[in-house]
């Protein structure tokens, strides 16, 4: 099982080019099913997520490859609408293959869903969402069974913002006849994406952005070429890392309108940030102002940011707070900062963070992606050496981070 050994110590400096986005680029795959016609799709990170998604739609019968970061996607005719559990159990998102075939083929049936563990995460949005467009659901022996004789636009409302309702829910409306409203829908930059990609094959879809989505029903979808946006997480968590390495890093065509939470509370704790052109340089400090951030949806602080954020927080001049609004179990990674000699404790949903002196390296172990991401740049900062095992939860959502970092001087390495 691979690990990293970080020496930390050192100031990050130079440019890097950000990956396209892990959480675009999946749904994006996904809705390759609901055309026969080739879609380019471009941008697309290689990644543990990205191989299994093309493996999923390989296995329901379509055609799909990675050439570098270019997928290319042709699904004539699928045969098979049973995703299963040995993919599903994997990766969460490939349950967006839901709503890609039952919008084309109005059938599909899908293991239950899994991914990182950072808390109750129920699909039952999606699920009634399926059902207000008028598909019949039944879940047995672990799968998720949809099926509709034809699907019928609605005015779905979702009790609470989700982001793969909202994807599934658009996937499937596609082909509905007349018009679907999707209220309180999440406004991501990657639903955006999603929306944006499907408009380019002829969708008829208007709102995204907004908490109203607005699809008219369509008969067919044409094929094309799309470029997915820059990941704002990555981005986000390489702006962290110059802000806790005292460091100064460009970020190579960042996703400027995407980050503006981020952008905006490490202004507030003291490190530079500024655009240049397409760019966006950031200047860390030695000692970060503390803070207290809540995570929301989109547009507010995304919770993928908040185990980076406690990182950085772990070595600021004063008591931040971090209250996780949206996932339960989502602090996972506090146990390992603290080995580090971080000194953090939490009360449910609440962290409060002192800030030390300084962090030391230590054995600390991934339990998911962004807490991964978080324990990365603690080893940045930490005086000696981080051995971090089980990184192959950063592989899910990072392209080659361990490269990345070290081409702006930072000494990391992968070891088997």
């Amino acid at each position: 099982m691979d690990k990293f050994i970080v020496e930390g110590g050192y100031r990050l400096k130079g440019r890097v080019n950000l990956s396209g986005s892990k959480n675009a680029a999946l749904p994006i795959m996904a809705a390759t099913l609901l055309t026969d016609k080739e879609c380019v799709l471009n941008n697309i990170p290689h990644l543990n997520d990205t191989l299994v998604m093309n493996k999923l739609v390989n296995i329901l019968g379509g055609k799909v490859s990675f050439e570098g970061n270019t997928v290319r996607a042709l699904n004539k005719t699928i045969k098979e609408f049973k995703a299963p559990y040995d993919l599903v159990k994997t990766m969460r998102a490939s349950v967006y293959v839901m709503g890609a075939l039952l919008g084309r083929y109005n059938k599909a049936e899908v293991a239950m869903p899994g991914g990182c563990i950072i808390g109750e995460r129920p699909i039952n949005l999606h699920l009634m969402g399926f059902e207000k467009l008028g598909a019949k659901i039944v879940i047995e022996h672990g799968y998720i069974k949809a099926k509709a004789k034809k699907l019928r636009g609605a005015d779905i409302y979702l009790d609470t913002v989700s982001v793969g309702a909202t994807a599934n829910i658009l996937m499937a409306g596609i082909y509905a006849q007349g018009q679907t409203i999707i209220r309180n829908a999440a406004q991501e930059p990657h639903i955006v994406d999603l929306c944006n990609f499907l408009n380019k094959l002829g969708a008829r879809i208007k709102g995204q952005g907004t908490n109203t989505i607005t699809l008219q029903g369509v008969t067919s979808l044409k094929g094309g070429t799309y470029n997915v946006i820059s990941d704002y997480i990555e981005a986000g968590t390489f702006m962290v890392a110059s802000a806790i390495t005292n460091g100064k890093i460009e970020l190579v065509n960042a996703p400027l309108d995407n980050i503006e939470a981020v952008k905006d509370n490490l202004i507030d704790t003291g490190s530079e940030v500024k655009r240049v052109k397409k760019n966006l340089l950031v200047k860390g400090l030695a000692k970060p102002r503390p803070s207290k951030i809540d995570t929301a949806p989109y547009p507010g602080f995304p919770t993928d940011m908040q185990a980076q954020w406690m990182a950085l927080m772990s070595v600021a001049g004063g008591t931040s707070i971090v209250n996780e609004t949206i996932w339960e179990k989502r602090f996972m990674h506090v146990p390992e900062l603290n080995r580090m000699g971080a000194d953090i404790t939490t009360k449910g949903n609440t962290a409060v963070i002192k800030g030390v002196k300084g962090l030391s390296g230590a054995p600390v172990m991934v339990s998911d992606l962004r807490a991964g991401a978080s324990l990365v740049l603690a080893g940045l900062r930490a005086k000696g050496t981080t051995e971090i095992s089980r990184v192959y939860h950063l592989d899910r959502g990072y392209e080659k981070i361990e490269k990345k970092l070290e081409a702006l001087g930072a000494k990391i390495r992968r070891f088997k």
